[in-house]
């Protein structure tokens, strides 16, 4: 798994497969997207106001890549 998060945007976004592929949108929240992949699976999870409603500190251990 791939966990990016822009601090600039403060958007989380946690990707669990890398394979290219097409993708579907899927909006669930106001600020949540979820990356629809091959076979109805969850590939991704964009979090928008991330620092509203995950605690990124415990995230940061998870070995994130930030982007400023």
């Amino acid at each position: 798994m791939e966990v990016t998060y822009n601090e600039k945007t403060d958007l989380l976004y946690l990707r669990m497969d890398t394979q290219k592929q097409k993708i579907l949108n899927k909006r669930i929240d106001d600020d949540v997207v979820l990356d629809i992949g091959k076979k109805n699976k969850i590939i991704g999870i964009e979090i928008m106001n991330a620092s509203e409603k995950v605690n990124l500190n415990e995230i940061i251990s998870l070995n994130i890549k930030e982007k400023k």
